[in-house]
């Protein structure tokens, strides 16, 4: 089914006996923007536009959900539950990495092949925040973004601390970073589908490669951000100066033009 989104083109992209709508636009170095629960939503999409105003050319598939339909918690639980039981997601595996990826990674292979440039960037949301790192192991992943990285779901401690990565996979990506590939994290401080130990694990791993951004969602936080909070880039993006969302989404533009834009 085609959905339009305005400024978008979209295509259905086939691969690995997979098929998905994939929805471009832009011009530039490349980024894949990889929608979060439920789907992708008018503020994914403005997310998606503001990459492309910075000078980019983003490809951004829909895994699942209705293009364009609002968020609503009711909407959230269908997509999750969906997810949760499709054999292209391993929501709960601590030790491997959701299927859905090596079709990704053939998506970022392509959009390299076709704009150039040092490699591309990518960013994941909640569900698929941790797909940017799975998405490492290919030299063509120059900007992972894992914002509000939420799978493996946090159902005790292990898993809370867990990427979601077999041992071979994490390897290559401490390798990679230990070559200079840095990875951005975004996460509220109060995110309980995200919590502090994944990025202690990330950090961990990844030493002063791994740039975490944790924004202070504590009770009574100077910015009034609710404890609630999860989507940085997305749904609780506050379009202030001040505010640390807004401060965060300059930072993920800004990592993108400094690894996808300067040479040398």
């Amino acid at each position: 089914m085609t959905i339009d989104i305005s400024g978008f083109d979209q295509n259905l992209v086939s691969f690995d006996n997979r098929s998905y709508p994939v929805y471009r636009a832009g011009t530039g170095p490349g980024v894949m923007v990889i929608h979060e629960v439920p789907g992708i939503t008018p503020p994914v999409v403005d997310f998606a536009r503001r990459v492309v105003d910075r000078g980019f050319t983003v490809m951004m598939p829909s895994l699942f959900g209705t293009p364009m339909k609002p968020y609503s918690p009711q909407y959230a639980a269908s997509s999750l539950t969906r997810a949760c039981v499709s054999r292209e997601f391993h929501c709960f595996a601590m030790d491997k990495a959701s299927p859905i990826t090596v079709w990704l990674r053939h998506l970022a292979r392509r959009l390299h092949e076709e704009v150039g440039g040092p490699g591309v960037g990518v960013v994941g949301m909640c569900l698929t925040g941790g797909f940017a790192l799975a998405m490492m192991v290919d030299d063509t992943v120059a900007a992972p973004v894992l914002s509000q990285p939420a799978i493996p779901l946090p159902i005790g401690s292990a898993r809370q601390a867990s990427l979601g990565l077999s041992q071979e996979d994490l390897e290559t990506v401490k390798q990679r970073a230990d070559q200079g590939c840095q990875v951005l994290g975004l996460r509220f401080t109060s995110d309980l589908s995200v919590r502090a130990s994944r990025f202690e694990t990330l950090r961990a791993l990844l030493g002063e490669n791994f740039i975490g951004v944790e924004i202070d969602s504590s009770r009574d936080n100077p910015h009034g951000i609710s404890r609630m909070a999860h989507s940085v880039l997305t749904e609780h993006l506050v379009e202030e100066d001040d505010h640390p969302t807004w401060k965060a989404l300059e930072h993920v533009l800004s990592f993108f033009d400094d690894k996808l834009t300067k040479i040398g």
